[in-house]
């Protein structure tokens, strides 16, 4: 008993090293990823670069032009997906009964989530672009990009609902709540912090997209000058930070714009994870409460 107690010491020990030596190497690897970006792009990155535009003629360097064209793909694409994703989960999750039909939504929801984005790109490209004559847009690529995130924010927010206890929804059917009712006062709000994760990845997810942006959106990074021009620019062509600072790499061979625009998209990711991490916080504080 005893040699057996210290062999199974001794390997608990062994499986406890190897995951603290796994853990660690992870903290390292992503610590190390992030000095060496701002190490390389820090010094590109000020005032003028954050709100002013490359031009040859002025002689400056800027990202003005695809901090909006971001920002814009990532409010049309949002304003649109997330009702949609979080009703689709509702339904499948509170209203449709379980058979083959749920199956197969669910599997093809799961199916969509793994295709490759290069795919969806091309796509929107010969659908939005081509079909549907959007030419290379913010809306073509907005579209293309709600295909993308639909999957993820439907899966996460029907995780989330699954994890909120069946006594809540019998105890208020109980006291004489309608169904929609139930929804909309005791579920949501009970797994709210699971469908913020969702929506917050999503963001996440759109603002590192590329490839489908590529095909769909273009790469202008032109800067509208009046409330007018921003408005048109939806059915314009535009370039995000990540397809700049594609092109910026390969393209232009501009490597100091390249790794200055790496430092902004990882403080807005710190950011997004900073804010999810906060608003699930708070949503289940609130809860408890």
């Amino acid at each position: 008993m005893n040699n057996n107690n210290r062999s199974r010491k001794i390997k608990d020990y062994f499986m406890y090293a190897l995951i603290y030596i796994c853990a660690g190497f992870s903290v390292i690897l992503l610590v190390g990823i992030i000095l060496y970006v701002f190490a390389k792009g820090i010094k590109t990155v000020d005032w003028s670069f954050l709100t002013s535009v490359t031009s040859v003629l002025k002689g400056t360097k800027g990202i003005a032009g695809n901090i909006v064209n971001t920002l814009i793909i990532i409010l049309i694409t949002m304003v649109i997906a997330t009702p949609i994703g979080i009703g689709s989960a509702i339904y499948l999750n509170e209203y449709a009964k379980p058979g083959k039909l749920v199956s197969i939504i669910e599997y093809a929801t799961e199916t969509l989530a793994g295709i490759p984005s290069i795919i969806f790109g091309l796509f929107g490209m010969m659908f939005f672009v081509e079909k549907l004559k959007l030419g290379y847009s913010l809306l073509a690529g907005s579209f293309t990009l709600i295909l993308m995130i639909l999957p993820l924010i439907t899966r996460n927010t029907q995780e989330a609902l699954k994890t909120v206890p069946a006594s809540y929804r019998s105890g208020a059917i109980g006291l004489g709540s309608g169904k929609w009712h139930m929804i909309r006062t005791i579920l949501i709000p009970s797994a709210m912090p699971g469908i913020i994760t969702g929506v917050i990845l999503a963001i996440g997810r759109i603002v590192g997209e590329s490839a489908a942006l590529l095909l769909t959106a273009g790469s202008a990074k032109l800067l509208p000058q009046t409330f007018e021009q921003l408005l048109k620019k939806p059915t314009q062509s535009g370039g995000t930070l990540t397809i700049q600072m594609y092109l910026s790499a390969t393209s232009e061979g501009d490597f100091d714009t390249a790794f200055g625009i790496a430092v902004v998209l990882l403080v807005i990711v710190l950011l997004i994870n900073i804010g999810t991490k906060a608003l699930t916080r708070h949503f289940d504080v609130s809860r408890k409460d």
